[in-house]
């Protein structure tokens, strides 16, 4: 009886090489349909509801002085959650490929609890842990720091939701790094931090930034998990999703489209700045 690699090689060309998932016309239609629907027609809604403005009114929706004051919240507490996350996510990608121990695959699925977990009862734990009567909040209390109801708490809020999107990204990226190349340079006499710098990191960093700029964007529409921990104080830790909930109980859906319009563009033209720039910077690499 022949084998089953000996089958494969006779069997004609044409079959051997045929995809078990239909065809390319079939797959792509059904996957521009499901984009059609999840994705660019609640993007036309939106932006029906903002050509009902003039530009004036458009401006004017925009630039009011406590929206752009929650423009300046959100916007600085995404960067700086973003980038904390940039950080310990790479660390906790790194504990996680590299070190065996005990408890490691509860850790490891841990880290993705924020995609499983309800923003809103995030948001309330948080408010809990971090008021001043809370476990961590009472502690940071009496060292005169205060968690709860200010911008710190809705970067903690913004830390939490999008940790996963850094570790996620990065993860995969470490594992195949060959460690033969740290070896080669930690025998050259290099020091550890001359092998991170120009061993790893070069080859980490499409994957971080991309990390980074994943969390960011997650960021800047975060609402269930920021609310109940940011006090909505206006001009302090009001953030842009709040502003555009009010506008939508004050049933004004076109000040509210153009509210949302404005974090829209800022999330797309972000993520296609950073894949144009990792689409470069790969192709750079692979043509040394």
């Amino acid at each position: 009886m022949p084998s089953l690699s000996h089958q494969r090689q006779s069997m004609p060309r044409g079959v051997r090489h045929q995809r078990v998932l239909p065809g390319f016309g079939i797959s792509l239609g059904v996957s521009l349909l499901f984009i059609s629907l999840i994705l660019l027609l609640p993007a036309s809604g939106l932006i029906m509801q903002t050509s009902q403005m003039t530009w004036q009114e458009y401006w004017f929706a925009i630039s009011d002085p406590r929206i752009v004051a929650s423009y300046k919240v959100t916007a600085g507490a995404a960067l700086i959650a973003s980038l904390f996350n940039g950080a310990i996510g790479l660390l906790f990608a790194w504990v996680l490929v590299r070190y065996d121990f005990t408890g490691k695959r509860f850790i490891d699925a841990l880290v993705d609890l924020p995609f499983a977990l309800p923003t809103a009862v995030a948001g309330v734990t948080l408010a809990t842990l971090y008021a001043d009567n809370g476990w961590i909040g009472s502690v940071l209390a009496n060292l005169g720091i205060q968690v709860a109801y200010t911008p710190i708490g809705v970067m903690i809020a913004m830390m939490f939701t999008s940790l996963p999107f850094v570790v996620r990204t990065v993860q995969p990226v470490l594992e195949e790094i060959s460690q033969e190349e740290e070896e080669a340079g930690t025998l050259l006499g290099a020091s550890d931090f001359a092998v991170f710098w120009r061993v790893i990191l070069p080859t980490i960093k499409p994957a971080l930034f991309v990390g980074i700029a994943l969390s960011f964007t997650r960021s800047l529409g975060e609402f269930g998990a920021v609310i109940f921990i940011a006090g909505n104080t206006p001009y302090v830790s009001e953030i842009t999703s709040l502003m555009i909930f009010v506008r939508l109980q004050e049933f004004n859906f076109p000040a509210a489209s153009a509210i949302a319009s404005v974090i829209l563009m800022a999330s797309l033209s972000l993520l296609f700045a950073i894949n144009l720039w990792q689409g470069r910077y790969l192709k750079r690499i692979h043509g040394r």
